[in-house]
């Protein structure tokens, strides 16, 4: 029995098809949203020296990458045991047969490799050392296909069931040991991917099985409860969140896991990003698409104080949202140029980068031509957060606007902007966001797609000048059901609970929390991948 068909669930059903087993696959949305949450992801995966790397000059090792994930990680409590043991465990994946099982099932990834999460906090603090962000050709899509299609070939060949508009509401019971799932047959339901679906009950259904996969992902879609479990070194909870994931991404499961013993650990860790705009076009309710942006933007607080070294864009998301917390608001702004978004300011998500989803080479050239992305164009002629201008006093008064009850000093800003304009006037600057970008321009992935060219800010020539409003945008829960490396569900005590297993965001992503504080990007599709597999192939062992 497997519960949610997202990139984890498919995994694990996948691996049992491969052993001979049958298997029942219950998921309460409608047959439009098989793939879950990952087939809206760009399909970043994080690799170690992988064949990308090394063509791209990037020296990468498994000890490198260890040293980077435990210092964004930042283990530090009795329940990261097992934690700490998937991590290691994934390194090794990473490090290893990752590629190689990903490539033989025809998974392909873009040339250039992207550099997430660059921290700047120092060699032993968060971030990554070297570029690991490696774009699947197809994006989301891309990485769920083959999985989708291995279990769909068992239900062909008879060895699967798929159960749609089946909520499981209990864990079934007996003698200590999880042997099924009871709970609610829903009313059909023709609402596409990620639209809002009805909860309207029409029968009851209860199935037995000798082993149950919780793979229901995480609580991103339901704010009340990310706001219960908001961390106090966070700062307030934000009064105002764009939605990342669609409401049916509730957390129904963890607790209903809990009632039947299950241990729930590191719940107040979670990923939330700081770059979220409102989605012109909106699937679910408080739709926000993430900017995944280049270093060269500016980044002001809502009063119009710039962010402090080293909180640039794409540097440290979660000590970025701790900071703009500390403020008291729920939104901050990018200053820019047109030169600046036509080169570093890309959208996450696959729906938003159709050249790389729809692998369409004429489309994706147009990456290296003059011009921004046709998707980023449009959010800037269409989106609500976006305001472009001629010059800095009319994008003030438009930014002003915007936010009527919050006082911008929009002196200090053009201070700021003038002063870090003249740091460019020359090759040496004590702007560290300035040394960051032209050092990021040695690596020639970044040159040729990620990074512009060095530039004032207020050059007419670079113009016009875009301001764009940020928002607190939820995305991941980074604990959940404390399991161990065959992905069975652990009591408090830590024995394991017949029967229970868990893989993906239910799980933390491996053993309630594989990436402890802070996560290196990449590395959330790679969770479900490794915890569905290892799932999988326990269950298959029985």
């Amino acid at each position: 029995m497997v519960v949610g068909a997202g990139l984890a669930g498919l995994v694990a059903a996948a691996e049992l098809v491969a052993a001979g087993k049958r298997v029942i696959l219950v998921e309460q949305e409608p047959a439009a949203s098989f793939g879950g949450q990952a087939w809206w992801s760009f399909g970043g995966l994080f690799l170690i020296d992988s064949p990308e790397q090394r063509r791209m000059g990037i020296h990468d090792s498994r000890e490198l990458a260890e040293q980077d994930w435990l210092g964004s990680a930042g283990f530090d409590r009795e329940e990261d045991t097992w934690p700490r043991r998937w991590a290691q465990a994934y390194l090794d994946f990473a490090a290893g047969e990752k590629r190689r099982w990903l490539h033989d099932m025809g998974v392909r990834f873009f040339p250039v490799v992207g550099w997430a999460e660059r921290g700047g906090a120092g060699a032993i603090g968060p971030g990554n050392s070297v570029p690991r962000f490696h774009i699947t050709w197809g994006t989301g899509p891309g990485v769920v296909e083959p999985f989708a299609l291995r279990v769909k070939t068992g239900e062909s060949a008879g060895l699967v069931r798929i159960r749609h508009r089946h909520r499981v509401d209990e864990l079934v019971m007996t003698d200590g040991a999880v042997t099924g799932v009871r709970g609610s047959v829903l009313a059909d339901d023709t609402a596409e991917r990620g639209e809002p679906s009805n909860r309207e009950v029409t029968g009851e259904f209860e199935f037995s099985a000798p082993a149950v996969i919780v793979a229901s992902g995480g609580i991103g879609g339901n704010h009340e409860l990310v706001r219960a479990q908001w961390p106090e070194r966070l700062g307030e909870p934000p009064a105002t969140m764009l939605a990342g994931v669609p409401a049916h991404v509730d957390g129904r499961m963890l607790s209903i896991s809990e009632r039947a013993g299950a241990h729930l650990i590191n719940g107040d860790r979670m990923w939330h990003y700081t770059e979220g705009v409102t989605n012109y076009a909106p699937v679910w309710q408080n739709h926000g698409i993430r900017i995944l942006p280049g270093p060269s933007s500016l980044w002001f607080d809502a009063t119009g104080h710039r962010l402090p070294a080293p909180l640039y864009p794409g540097f440290d998301t979660l000590g970025t949202l701790e900071h703009i917390m500390a403020t008291g608001h729920d939104h901050s702004w990018f200053i820019l140029t047109q030169k600046i978004i036509e080169k570093e300011l890309t959208l996450s998500g696959s729906e938003q980068n159709p050249d790389l989803t729809g692998k369409d080479l004429r489309l994706l050239a147009a990456r290296v031509g003059p011009g921004a992305p046709g998707p980023i164009e449009a959010f800037k002629e269409r989106g609500e957060d976006f305001i472009v201008a001629d010059s800095l006093p009319e994008l003030l008064v438009a930014m002003q606007r915007m936010t009527p009850d919050v006082a911008i000093d929009t002196v200090n800003v053009e201070r700021e902007v003038v002063a870090r304009d003249r740091e460019i006037d020359n090759d040496f600057s004590k702007d560290p966001q300035v040394t960051a970008l032209r050092g990021a321009r040695s690596y020639r992935g970044d040159k040729l797609i990620r990074v512009a060219s060095p530039h004032r800010i207020l050059d007419p020539k670079a113009g016009p000048l875009i301001a764009v409003k940020l928002h607190i945008l939820t995305r991941k829960s980074l604990g959940g059901i404390e399991t161990n490396l065959d992905g069975q569900a652990l009591r408090a005590g830590g024995e394991p609970i017949p029967g229970l297993y868990a893989a993906g965001e239910a799980s933390g992503f491996g053993g309630g929390g594989v990436h402890g504080y802070r996560a290196l990007e990449g590395s959330f599709l790679g969770g479900c991948l490794f915890s569905g597999r290892q799932a999988g192939r326990a269950v298959a062992a029985l």
